[in-house]
């Protein structure tokens, strides 16, 4: 009997130890007092999430070359009365108002504006998009009524212009520029020449100097430009020759 009571007393020890080592498993993790060696359970926290309104504003620059292509406004009927009267060969509603971004001789970007024939509007932004990114410079772009629709006014101006209607130079049909086909740019650098006479006067010290901001040469930028929408070079003509003027038809 006292063997198998041995036996008894050492099964309930292990079955004692078995429940409290369960227990112990079972038992919450309590933090360690002070002083305690017992290392520290670090607590698990979401990663943060950034606040969109502390997130920072990006500004874009804007865009280098911008252009717009508008209908005559009665306001702008209104400033246009000096280049612009009943009778011209073509109607106000056939006229578009253009604005372009250019590059001015100091190679600061400036906002022109040209009044051309509906038909031209978009050749005329692909030009000057053009000349743009070439880096050409261009003195002045403001409507030829800014000097009263007087050509010779706008040329002394050294001023890029389209319409004006008004007569061809030296005879009595309808220039180009009178339908809006037609532009002269930078007329001082690039003069019309007919035998020793020179428009504008200023003009004659920039007759083909190569080496001058401005000047148009064949085959250059400002040609290729202007060919590439199917508009011809006054360079081209025979006499007079007109360096500045540009226009679909050749004239």
């Amino acid at each position: 009997m006292g063997r198998r009571w041995g036996i008894v007393v050492m099964a309930v020890a292990l079955l004692s130890a078995s429940c409290a080592s369960s227990q112990a498993s079972r038992a919450p993790t309590v933090a360690p007092t002070a002083g305690s060696s017992t290392p520290s359970q670090a607590p698990v926290t979401a990663p943060a999430v950034p606040d969109v309104a502390d997130a920072p504003v990006v500004v874009l620059p804007p865009p280098d070359f911008t252009s717009t292509i508008s209908e005559i406004t009665p306001e702008l009927a209104a400033r246009m009365e000096p280049s612009w009267r009943p009778g011209c060969p073509v109607p106000l509603e056939d006229l578009r108002y253009v604005t372009v971004t250019h590059r001015d001789f100091a190679g600061e970007k400036v906002q022109g504006e040209l009044v051309v024939h509906a038909d031209a509007a978009e050749d005329m932004v692909t030009v000057f998009r053009a000349l743009f990114d070439a880096g050409y410079p261009v003195r002045s772009m403001r409507l030829v009524d800014d000097f009263g629709a007087s050509d010779d006014a706008s040329m002394d101006a050294d001023n890029t212009s389209a319409f004006n209607c008004r007569a061809i130079t030296g005879g009595t049909g309808w220039s180009e520029h009178a339908y809006g086909r037609a532009i002269d740019v930078n007329p001082v650098e690039n003069p019309y020449v007919s035998g020793s006479s020179v428009g504008p006067s200023a003009g004659r010290e920039f007759v083909r100097r190569p080496d001058s901001p401005g000047v148009i040469h064949g085959g250059d930028e400002v040609v290729g430009a202007f060919a590439a929408v199917g508009w011809l070079w006054g360079g081209d003509w025979d006499s007079p020759v007109d360096y500045q003027h540009f226009s679909p038809s050749g004239r």
